[in-house]
């Protein structure tokens, strides 16, 4: 008989009691298992739906954030290229001020030139006249003009400086934002196919300095408008510098019409001085030969008398050894001693016509020395006057870049009476017309009633008015065409 293996023996029961158990249990744990793959399929469905929704939403938001930042890229684009064509502009018109401002400098040195000149002259001829107060008038202005110039040159500088400032936010932001771009768009060509995904550390960290999206359009709006706002004051900036160029240019041309007229003006009544006192001398150098010929004649006859003189002085002397009673008083006697005191009242009114004539010739020969000395200066400020002209040709050569200055105007130029103040009243129109002034038949326009009143009030007298028209008569204006006497007795009544 074989050993028996001691251990605990179990019943029949038991082992079936067991068997029901494991089967329970096993069908129990597939239930659990089933109904836990059930989940998981569940969830695996849930989480597959969910993760591709979610990649899909993401695309879609990161396709309309890629949409966004073009938009603003692009307006950021064109709003920066407004900017460079702002900028262009401005400094353009800058330039052509910076030009207008050197143009000036020309007109300014050619009227202090004027000024420096017409101190040359001497005497009575340094006279605070017309010209002079055109010519500082000018100098002012012009002045006036670069200062003016100058702080626009100045403002538009700094205007450069805000456009370029907004350009660099610009520039800034733009460049920002196609970075920012390029990221979007190549996080949006990733798939999980990709070969370059990984699994990064921390990835749902917030970077320091990120902003809320209104920040963030905020910002780019802040940009634009700041760059709009600069835009807009360079534009009004840019029109109101041009318009003050023209408004400048268009001074600088009046005032120099009204110098230039003023100085040719003077030059012409200095000319008619010079040839007024010219006449003057001629007529004092023929005044005073003819006075010293009479005194010649009057010394001759004052020694021709000397011989009747002593004849009778010898017939008296002899007589009065007439002896005895013949030492009478007779006629002859008184007939001689008549002709003695006739012939001493005849020397005593030539010696004293004489002395008179010899101090009016003297005061012909001072006062003709006078006159040369005056129209030496006449000359010598007549030639400051033809050198200030010449000087002013300077105005119109046309080597300025920006044309500033008018170019010389004619002196009898109809245009702008009132603005010029041209001495002109209705008895130029009457006796002139239009036609004839045209043709330059008048050298420049008559003197006022007020001024001729004047000039014969201070000495010139109704002789000079006579001589006036001898001169004209035969000067060169006479012998123009279409100059005839009633004219010339209009410009003797006029002068």
């Amino acid at each position: 008989m074989l050993p028996v293996k001691p251990a605990l023996r179990c019943s029949v029961s038991e082992w079936n009691n067991n068997n029901l158990q494991l089967w329970a249990e096993a069908q129990q744990q597939r239930q659990v298992s089933g109904e836990i793959r059930q989940e998981c399929r569940s969830l695996r469905n849930e989480t597959h739906s969910k993760t591709v929704w979610d990649e899909k939403e993401t695309s879609r938001r990161l396709t309309e954030r890629v949409w966004d930042v073009s938009r603003w890229r692009d307006l950021l684009q064109s709003c920066a290229q407004k900017v460079d064509e702002e900028m262009d502009a401005l400094t353009l018109s800058k330039e052509l001020t910076e030009q207008a401002l050197a143009a000036t400098a020309t007109p300014l040195e050619v009227s202090t030139e004027c000024l420096m000149l017409r101190e040359g002259r001497r005497g009575y001829e340094l006279v605070a006249d017309p010209v002079e107060e055109q010519l500082q008038k000018e100098v002012e202005l012009i002045e006036r003009v670069q200062r003016t110039l100058q702080q626009h040159i100045d403002e538009a500088f700094q205007q450069l400086c805000i456009l370029q400032e907004a350009r660099h936010q610009l520039t800034a932001d733009l460049q920002n934002k196609t970075e920012a771009l390029d990221i979007d768009k190549s996080c949006l060509t990733l798939t999980i196919a990709s070969p370059h995904i990984s699994l990064k550390t921390n990835p749902t960290r917030i970077p320091s300095g990120s902003s809320t999206p209104q920040e963030w359009v905020q910002l780019s709006s802040h940009n634009v408008v700041q760059a709009e706002e600069a835009m807009r004051s360079s534009q009004q900036m840019r029109e109101d510098m041009s318009l003050s160029r023209a408004q400048l240019q268009n001074e600088l041309e009046a005032e120099s019409r009204a110098t230039e007229f003023a100085l040719r003006k003077r030059s012409h009544h200095e000319e008619q001085a010079r040839d007024e006192l010219q006449w003057q001398i001629r007529n004092t150098e023929a005044e005073i030969a003819e006075m010293e010929s009479d005194i010649q004649e009057l010394d001759a006859d004052l020694q021709a008398k000397t011989a009747p003189l002593k004849l009778a002085h010898t017939r008296l002397e002899n007589r009065t050894r007439r002896p005895g009673g013949d030492l009478c008083r007779d006629e002859v006697q008184h007939s001689l001693v008549a002709e003695v005191e006739q012939l001493e009242a005849t020397v005593l009114a030539l010696q004293q016509k004489l002395s008179k004539a010899q101090h009016s010739l003297q005061n012909l020969r001072l006062h003709h020395d006078q006159m040369l000395q005056d129209l030496s200066r006449k000359q010598e400020a007549l030639s400051l006057e033809q050198r200030s002209l010449s000087t002013r040709t300077r105005l119109t050569s046309g080597s300025n870049p920006v044309r500033v200055v008018a170019p010389a105007v004619p002196l009898m130029n109809s245009c702008g009476r009132s603005n010029l103040q041209l001495l002109a009243d209705w008895d130029l129109e009457q006796s002139f017309p239009v036609h004839k002034r045209s043709r330059g038949i008048l050298p420049a326009p008559p003197l006022p009633r007020k001024v001729a009143g004047k000039r014969r009030v201070e000495g010139w007298g109704q002789e000079v008015s006579r001589s006036l028209l001898n001169f004209r008569s035969r000067s060169s204006l006479c012998e123009k065409p279409g100059f005839n006497q009633s004219e010339v007795y209009w410009w003797k009544r006029q002068q």
